[in-house]
């Protein structure tokens, strides 16, 4: 019976620590820009799925990293409002945790390698993705390990807007279609802009204890009410890029679909205005989370339906 429950909480320990439900956050903007690439008619079911697996493996070696760094420093404590992880509930091992995150980036190296032999047709696209490859490696790990880990210097946000935005978005499409249209580039930040929001709202959450251990996020640097008003922004300024690109190129009715979802992010934006306790952001994480996949879900929608109905 003890046995069965140490394999159960271990089990469980796991899943915290991967955290499955952050990875719909990073196959959403892989979507956005297959769906892209549908609409111009360059689709690749192929690359599509393998991006997709890549984009995810590279989503858990960023939590199994983040939960290593953070309780290497110390900077995840009893204190904070955020749920503890695998290791800093003491269920997993340093030498564990180092061994998994091995393992994942073996795991993206193949993936990523195939993914480059099925889509690229030259030279210089073999080098150029192998080199953003190793670059989104190095980023994910180097978030809170490492002497000078920049997440612990408040450069999460634009890492975020980099890699869960323009270089999912583009890169999914130019491994498709094998070009690259300037309009492109605001539907790409308006997914780098939401996954940004989700990152904020889950450091305004742990503002205080990130402050107390020396993480000093875009959060702690901006203060409580600045890092309020920064994510009301991010949530404005995403359905702002997707009406642009609608405005200047889409030019379908079908392209405001998306703005179903805005009485969502009007609200929570709202509510993070209103609310100053670093508490209350604790059920806005998910709601966050859902939202942003929303407005992507009905961007991609309003795309089929463009193409479909005119």
């Amino acid at each position: 019976m003890n046995t069965h429950s140490h394999s159960v909480n271990r089990t469980q320990a796991w899943l915290e620590s991967l955290r499955p439900r952050t990875l719909p956050l990073a196959f959403s903007a892989i979507m956005v820009g297959s769906a892209l690439a549908w609409w111009q008619g360059y689709f690749d079911p192929v690359i599509t799925l393998l991006a997709l697996l890549t984009a995810g493996l590279l989503q858990i070696l960023s939590n199994l990293a983040n939960d290593y760094g953070d309780a290497v420093k110390g900077s995840d404590k009893p204190d904070r409002i955020g749920p503890l992880r695998g290791m800093q509930k003491g269920a997993i091992t340093a030498p564990q945790m180092k061994r998994a995150i091995l393992l994942t980036v073996a795991l993206i190296c193949l993936s990523g390698l195939a993914l480059v032999y099925v889509a690229c047709r030259s030279m210089a696209d073999v080098l150029g993705f192998l080199a953003l490859g190793a670059l989104s490696i190095l980023a994910a790990i180097t978030y809170t390990i490492g002497t000078r880990p920049y997440g612990y210097m408040g450069l999460g946000d634009i890492s975020v807007l980099v890699f869960f935005g323009w270089l999912s978005v583009l890169g999914s499409w130019y491994l498709q279609a094998h070009t690259l249209i300037s309009p492109l580039w605001l539907p790409a930040t308006a997914c780098g802009l939401l996954a940004a929001a989700v990152l904020n709202i889950n450091n305004l959450r742990d503002i205080d204890s990130d402050r107390r251990n020396g993480k000093n996020t875009l959060a702690v640097r901006l203060g409580p009410q600045a890092a309020r008003r920064y994510h009301a922004a991010l949530l404005a300024g995403a359905p702002g890029c997707l009406a642009a690109f609608n405005l200047l190129w889409l030019q379908s009715p079908w392209g405001w679909l998306f703005l179903l979802a805005t009485p969502l992010l009007v609200r929570q934006a709202r509510f993070v205005l209103r609310e100053t306790e670093p508490a209350a952001m604790r059920p806005m994480l998910e709601r966050t989370v859902k939202a942003t996949l929303l407005v992507n879900l009905l961007f991609i929608v309003g795309l089929v339906l463009s193409q479909r109905l005119g």
